[in-house]
């Protein structure tokens, strides 16, 4: 009897050993911007191990700009980039083979913004006026340019300045006119005694996502059932980020760089959790795509200029890894 014993207890030893614990697939995200608050979903994976549940070690690569994240991805640095159409849009045309596989934002979060004494009230009151932009390469100017041709202008008919991400300070300051910004950025800005403004939102106009997922197509066609895995983990952690928007804040707090004050975290995230739902996603699940929008925006930005290949978007952008609506926690 005491030899049994012996022998049950080096079995569920032996059982519980490190060499027999789940092993994990590394999937590494290469993010357009730093570990900041409006992303809680992904930087509290310590804290909620979701991505764990689905077998996966997550890793995030911080970068400047969505068009860092795809060439984080081109280089082998990442398996999946969290990048914007518009980047998406310029690599194709520079001849990259991707594929866009989820939708995180499906509402578009660019705007311009004016103080209400400069009267631009329209995209029309732009002509002429100093708008600023985070950069020449940033989703700032190419939306920018998206509500100028949508009252019939041009770049041209505007002067653009280059103000970097504190992009506000110019224009509380009186620098330019208008800037070009984001809902989290304008949010921000108020905080920083923006006082009364006018809002031109780019969503009015043409709904483009902010944000999707997007892997190369090598990589699509040989890690299905991997990539299904991770967006799965990802739908679950923007659905507990939507049902739990306190907890994010709290937890963004040690987790964000720009995480301190939990009030405005928690705004942020409020932001962020109304720009993942669409009617499509209400409908279909979280991360599903209005395919004919990104068309449109393809359309856009070759009649801009921007790229000069005709893109058709039924052959880039993939919705066969989405995991259901019914799959939802």
């Amino acid at each position: 009897m005491p030899a049994l014993r012996l022998l049950l207890v080096l079995a569920l030893a032996w059982l519980g050993s490190p060499a027999l614990a789940q092993t994990l697939d590394k999937v590494t995200v290469a993010g357009w911007s730093q570990p900041i608050s409006e992303i809680t979903n992904l930087l509290a994976e310590p804290d909620h191990g979701l991505f764990k549940a689905r077998g996966i070690a997550l890793d995030y690569v911080p970068g400047n700009g969505g068009g860092s994240a795809i060439q984080a991805l081109l280089s082998g640095q990442a398996d999946v980039a969290f990048t914007d159409p518009a980047s998406f849009y310029l690599a194709l045309d520079k001849g990259a083979d991707l594929v866009a596989i989820y939708n995180i934002y499906p509402q578009n979060v660019f705007n311009v913004v004016a103080p209400k004494a400069r009267g631009i009230r329209s995209i029309a009151d732009l002509k002429g006026k100093r708008v600023g932009v985070y950069s020449l390469a940033s989703g700032t100017r190419q939306h920018l340019l998206l509500l100028l041709a949508a009252a019939g202008l041009k770049e041209s008919d505007v002067t653009v300045e280059v103000t970097g991400l504190l992009n506000f300070a110019p224009l509380i300051q009186g620098q330019v006119d208008a800037t070009a910004a984001t809902d989290t950025g304008l949010l921000v800005g108020r905080a920083k005694g923006l006082g009364d403004v006018d809002v031109i939102a780019v969503r009015d106009h043409l709904n483009l996502p902010s944000d999707i997922f997007v892997v190369t197509r090598k990589d699509y066609e040989a890690k299905k059932p991997l990539l299904k895995r991770f967006l799965a983990a990802y739908r679950d952690s923007a659905a507990w980020m939507i049902a739990k928007p306190d907890e994010a804040a709290h937890l963004a707090v040690t987790r964000a760089i720009n995480g301190r004050d939990e009030a405005i975290n928690r705004e942020v995230i409020a932001l962020r959790n109304l720009s993942s739902v669409s009617p499509t996603t209400e409908r279909e699940g979280l991360g599903h795509f209005d395919l004919p929008v990104l068309q449109q925006g393809a359309d856009q930005f070759r009649k801009l200029g921007l790229i000069t290949r005709s893109l058709d978007m039924g052959q880039v952008v993939k919705s066969d890894l989405i995991p259901g609506k019914e799959g939802a926690r």
